[in-house]
C-alpha cells in the first residue's frame, strides 16, 4: 500500500531541508539561518577546524572594542562577537535577519541587546554609532552595496567600519585544495553536525561566487567608504576589511 504524506508532515520535510541560493532572496536567506541556528556555532566550529575562533579575535582586535565605544554588529548571528565587543566594555546592539538566530542569541547571552533589523535598512538613527562591524554576513545580502550604504549612514563621522568575511585564497595550490575540501568534506560534515545540512551548500557556493578582497574593496569604496585596507588571515580563506567614514 502506498504512503502519503499528510500537508503538515509535507511541510515538516520541506522545511528541514530548508537552503538559499545565490539569489539570495531575504525570506529564504532568513529561513535558512532561521534552521541552522541551534547547532550554527558548534557547526562553525568544527567546518573551520576551530579557525573561527582565532579570525573571530583578530576582528575583536581590529574592531577595538571600549569603554565610551558604541558598536553595531550586523548580522550578528548568535552572538558570539557581539558578545566579545560588550565584554570589552563597549555598548553594543546585535542585529540579524534571522529571528531564529536572535532568539538562539538570547539564550547564550542573556542581557545582549540583539535585535532583528535587515542590513540594508538599519532600524538605527543617523551617525548613531562609534563602529559597525559585519561578520560572514555580508555576501548574504541580497544587495551588498545598499547594505555597505546603510552602514555608512549609521556610522559616526570618523568612525570605521570592520568586515570579516570568507574570500579567496592567494595561492593557487592551497585554493585548490580548500575548494576541494569544501566540495567532499563539508557535506560530510555538516551532514553530522549541523541541523540542517543543506544550508550549507549555499555556504560553499556563495564563498566561490564571492567577491575577491581587491574587488571588495572596490565594491567598499563606491558605496562611500574611504581608506579602504585589508589583510589576509589563513592564506585568503578570510579577509578583513576595514574602512572610515570620512
Amino acid at each position: 500500500m502506498k504512503r502519503t504524506l499528510s500537508l503538515s508532515a509535507q511541510t515538516e520535510v520541506e522545511n528541514s531541508q530548508h537552503r538559499a541560493s545565490l539569489e539570495k532572496k531575504p525570506h529564504d536567506v532568513s529561513k535558512m539561518f532561521d534552521d541552522v541556528a541551534q547547532h550554527y556555532d558548534l557547526t562553525n566550529t568544527v567546518l573551520t577546524g576551530g579557525l573561527v575562533h582565532v579570525w573571530r579575535k583578530v576582528t575583536r582586535e581590529a574592531v577595538g572594542a571600549r569603554v565610551g565605544l558604541k558598536v553595531l554588529d550586523v548580522a550578528c548571528g548568535t552572538g558570539a562577537s557581539a558578545a566579545g565587543y560588550a565584554a570589552d566594555g563597549a555598548d553594543v546592539i546585535g542585529c540579524d535577519f534571522s529571528p531564529g538566530m536572535i532568539a538562539r542569541g538570547r539564550e547564550l547571552h542573556p542581557g545582549l541587546d540583539l535585535r532583528v533589523g535587515d542590513a540594508t535598512a538599519l532600524p538605527f538613527a543617523d551617525e548613531a554609532f562609534d563602529v559597525v562591524t559585519i561578520s560572514y554576513g555580508l555576501r548574504n545580502v541580497v544587495d551588498t552595496q545598499a547594505a555597505l550604504r546603510d552602514m555608512l549612514r549609521v556610522t559616526k563621522r570618523g568612525g570605521k567600519i570592520v568586515v570579516a568575511e570568507f574570500s579567496q585564497p592567494t595561492n593557487p595550490l592551497f585554493r585548490a585544495t580548500y575548494f576541494e575540501f569544501m566540495r567532499l568534506g563539508m557535506p560530510l560534515l555538516s551532514t553530522i553536525f549541523s541541523s540542517d545540512a543543506p544550508a550549507y551548500d549555499y555556504l560553499r557556493e556563495s564563498i566561490q561566487a564571492w567577491h575577491s578582497q581587491k574587488d571588495l574593496a572596490a565594491v567598499m569604496h563606491e558605496a562611500g567608504w574611504r581608506s579602504v585596507e585589508y589583510k589576509n588571515l589563513t592564506n585568503g580563506i578570510v579577509a578583513l576589511h576595514r574602512a572610515i567614514r570620512k
